[in-house]
């Protein structure tokens, strides 16, 4: 719990600052004066003033920040300073000021996805198990150890790089040619069919209800508990299991599955160690369930043997594809927002603060890699969520300075009221609907 408060603060905290910074270094090309820097809402617990006159503050609350203008709206201003205020600038330079937050977060998602391809990142290869029956991917043709190569002409790296151009296929419900090299290596070309595709559930495993989820992990023995059942058949921290009883190269579930089901039966494991093939007898040990039922086991950690590719590329390339996908993710995630609206997916997709905590919590634990990913997600939401044009937002400013470069002055005081209620009242169903979400969630 504390992992994932921590990280979501942090990501959050980065986030937000990295927004107001925005809003800060532009506001002060243009020549405005800012009061406040907060890092963090509430109580301020530390400030020092710079020789600009900014008042830079660390404030109680570490879940974002907040920038304060000079702005002759909140206050009185000196007459030598009005020059100085947000609001007496031209409209030109608040578009500017106003649309940097929002730009910041999507820079810094384009910079965050370019160091991970810079670094490496390692990603499974894109190595299809057996599809379920009935689904697309079924009547497609594609089978266990089909490796996808290519998706409409695109070269295809990384299960990443498929499941990614799979999902925008699924949303448009097109008709992708999905080039393979089947586990004989002949190369075929699968046309799916998604425009049946069910859009209104995008939770969990959305690809692998229409048929494409990586193929199962190849078992492998990763540690011997001393005087089990394991160790007194003889199996060794690093065999590869290529067969058990009658099944030829089962999963490591199936294998898992096949031990349970041999409670005080012996069960005969092939197995390959330091490239030579072994045959060995194991007899699982009885133990009681819980429920009464008896499952075999041999005191072996079993794991998960899967291909993985390591992707990395040089800076200019690195800069470029974070880039492009930033704007991948951007479009895609306005189109999402779209189709909801339309009642094309379900607004329970919808997630909120607890959901983002637990996510951040959870890639933290899978490591740095992981958690960079999020805040680059993160960060396109935030960018993205604040170019709406939706009063109270950035975006609600920007279309507010629209209609005055249209009307040649700014919108009249009582249509800037009724739009921020409206803007205040869809916010505050949209945050209900995704905290509803976000508890549905957790108590299923």
């Amino acid at each position: 719990m504390l992992l994932t408060l921590a990280a979501f603060a942090v990501a959050l905290g980065v986030l937000v600052v990295i927004h107001e910074l925005g809003h800060y270094l532009v506001a002060r090309a243009c020549g405005v004066r800012i009061l406040r820097f907060s890092v963090g809402f509430g109580k301020v617990l530390c400030k020092r003033t710079d020789r600009h006159g900014t008042e830079w503050a660390l404030s109680a609350i570490p879940l974002g920040g907040y920038v304060k203008m000079l702005d002759e709206r909140e206050g009185e201003v000196p007459a030598a300073e009005r020059g100085r205020a947000f609001n007496a600038q031209p409209v030109g330079k608040r578009i500017a000021i106003v649309a940097a937050g929002p730009v910041f977060n999507l820079v810094l998602a384009a910079l965050l996805y370019a160091a991970l391809n810079m670094a490496g990142v390692k990603e499974p290869a894109a190595v299809l198990g057996a599809p379920a029956a009935g689904t697309p991917a079924f009547a497609a043709g594609v089978q266990a150890g089909d490796r996808i190569l290519a998706i409409d002409g695109a070269q295809v790296g990384t299960w990443g790089d498929a499941r990614w151009m799979l999902l925008k296929s699924l949303t448009d419900k097109a008709r992708p040619a999905v080039e393979v090299q089947t586990a004989s290596g002949e190369r075929r070309v699968r046309t799916v069919d998604f425009s049946r595709a069910a859009l209104g559930q995008m939770e969990g495993d959305v690809l692998g209800r229409e048929g494409f989820g990586l193929a199962s992990p190849k078992p492998v023995i990763r540690s011997i508990v001393p005087e089990s059942a394991a160790a007194q058949a003889g199996l060794l921290a690093g065999d590869r299991v290529v067969a058990a009883g009658d099944k030829k190269d089962p999963s490591a579930t199936e294998l898992i599955t096949l031990i349970q089901a041999h409670a005080g039966q012996p069960l005969r494991l092939s197995v390959i160690r330091d490239g030579a093939a072994l045959a060995i007898d194991v007899l699982p040990r009885e133990e009681r369930q819980a429920d009464g039922t008896l499952v075999g086991r041999i005191g072996a950690q079993i794991g998960g043997d899967i291909q993985l590719i390591t992707v990395r590329h040089g800076p200019v390339e690195s800069l470029a594809m974070g880039a492009r996908r930033t704007a991948e993710v951007s479009w895609f995630s306005l189109r999402m927002l779209g189709k909801m609206l339309v009642g094309d997916v379900a607004l329970s997709n919808l997630s909120g603060p607890v959901t983002i905590a637990d996510y951040a919590g959870q890639t933290a634990r899978m490591g740095l890699e992981a958690y960079i990913a999020f805040l680059a997600l993160v960060s396109v939401s935030l960018g993205v969520l604040n170019l709406l044009p939706i009063p109270m937002l950035d975006g609600g400013h920007l279309l507010y300075y629209l209609v005055e470069i249209i009307r040649g002055s700014p919108p009249p005081e009582r249509w800037m009221e009724v739009g921020q209620r409206a803007g205040f009242g869809i916010l505050m169903v949209l945050m209900a609907v995704a905290l509803f979400n976000d508890f549905t969630r957790l108590l299923t």
